[in-house]
């Protein structure tokens, strides 16, 4: 083991894979043009309703040379469901190079979750440094840390949780974003795992009685079936409603029900996840209603799974929601739950409670943030993990799938000498 410490901290200013998005305007219907949402932002910090995404990317220099980065990244949707407002990248670099560099300089970087005390301790104290920052910094952290032990980053976080797994493939669920259809069939052809998330965040796309949902996702279940070239291709469908299905139902359980219920006969012979069903606007009463639109759903001999989104941003969050038994499955969202090490306890959390655990995010995030988020996938045995980032399909798929390619290639190959 070396003796490396952190004797330089730089930032840069960059972008992230997407767009961010106001969820608040784009719930009350408003139109497209081309490619821009028309209409005035309503939530804090938006220039617009659609803008591009921005990112930091956090580089940390080391006593023997070696250079550690991550990247600073936000989820689509910011400033809603209890999230950090809209990042400003120039804003965050600067706090880095003027602020964080002071508070870090000269730390070691042998120990992971010892590291991820500083970054809790910024998050806490320092005005400024908000998830976006503690996700970025704890990148650096953990490959700053897999670097000094001679470890990937996978079995970095293993060695330091006391984890004994076998390191094996995670499940991939893919998103399509607004192309609905060309880029299912993307999903289908690659034969991602889950898909094809639907993108489901505006009234129209459910219909006054969910018909409208409800027939996509037959259309859906019928595209795997007529494109699928081997039989056995069983995807999960999984599909976010971003609370939008709760709206359309006027937050009447027993009628969101009902058309989860018709989803699900129009997924078969596929499986059926639902993302976000509604929004009951707290964390407190988003899981009482979440855990009695489960309940409804069992006495109806239901199998459709229910999975948590916003209102689960946190550490806390998510352990109140496995607690209550409030969903089937939670989504992990990594840039909101901050530093990597919080996104590793929850995974394990829902793990100790029988609950699916889904390493998410987000398509605003990088090809850095992707990456490190596959080791956590691996290092913890999550459920499923998203491609990320962007919303092409493709690009996702082939950084998160071919950075656990390389790792569980690497690891087979240096096993006999763990």
């Amino acid at each position: 083991m070396s003796d490396c410490c952190i004797v330089d901290v730089l930032a840069a200013p960059g972008v992230g894979a997407f767009f961010f998005d106001d969820q608040a305007a784009i719930k009350l219907g408003v139109g497209h043009d081309g490619f821009a949402i028309l209409g005035e932002p309503l939530t804090a910090g938006f220039r617009s309703i659609r803008q591009p995404a921005e990112a930091v990317s956090v580089m940390l220099r080391l006593s023997d040379g070696y250079v550690a980065y991550g990247d600073c990244v936000a989820v689509q949707y910011s400033g809603v469901g209890g999230r950090d407002p809209v990042l400003n990248a120039g804003a965050l670099a600067a706090l880095f190079e003027d602020e964080v560099a002071g508070s870090i300089g000269g730390s070691p970087v042998e120990s992971f979750r010892e590291a991820s005390d500083q970054v809790d301790t910024l998050t806490r104290e320092l005005p400024g440094f908000g998830s976006a920052a503690a996700y970025g910094l704890s990148q650096a952290l953990l490959a700053a840390a897999a670097h000094a032990t001679g470890r990937s980053m996978a079995r970095t976080i293993q060695a330091e949780w006391g984890l004994d797994l076998e390191l094996r493939r995670v499940p991939v669920y893919a998103q399509c974003g607004e192309q609905r259809q060309l880029n299912v069939d993307k999903m289908i052809m690659r034969e991602v795992d889950s898909l094809p998330h639907g993108l489901i965040n505006n009234p129209s796309l459910v219909g006054a009685g969910g018909e409208t949902l409800v027939e996509y996702v037959s259309w859906v279940s019928r595209r795997i079936r007529e494109l699928r070239r081997d039989p056995g291709y069983t995807p999960v469908l999984h599909f976010d409603v971003y609370g939008v299905l709760g709206i359309v139902m006027e937050q009447r359980l027993e009628q969101i029900v009902d058309v989860l219920i018709r989803m699900e006969e129009a997924a078969r012979p596929f499986a059926l996840r639902v993302e976000h069903p509604l929004d009951a606007g707290s964390r407190a009463a988003q899981i009482e209603q979440m855990a009695q639109l489960r309940r409804l759903l069992r006495s109806a001999d239901s199998r459709v799974e229910l999975v948590a989104d916003e209102w689960a941003n946190t550490i806390d969050d998510i352990r109140e929601f496995n607690r209550a038994g409030a969903a089937d499955m939670i989504q992990i969202k990594t840039p909101d739950l901050g530093g990597l090490h919080h996104s590793v306890d929850a995974v394990l959390d829902c793990r100790r409670h029988g609950v699916l655990a889904h390493v998410g995010g987000s398509c605003c995030e990088t090809d850095r943030s992707a990456r490190a988020c596959v080791h956590v996938a691996l290092a913890t045995g999550a459920d499923q993990i998203l491609a990320k980032p962007g919303m092409g399909v493709d690009e996702g798929l082939s950084i998160v799938g071919n950075e656990m390619a390389r790792t569980l290639r690497l690891e087979s190959a240096c096993a006999p000498t763990r």
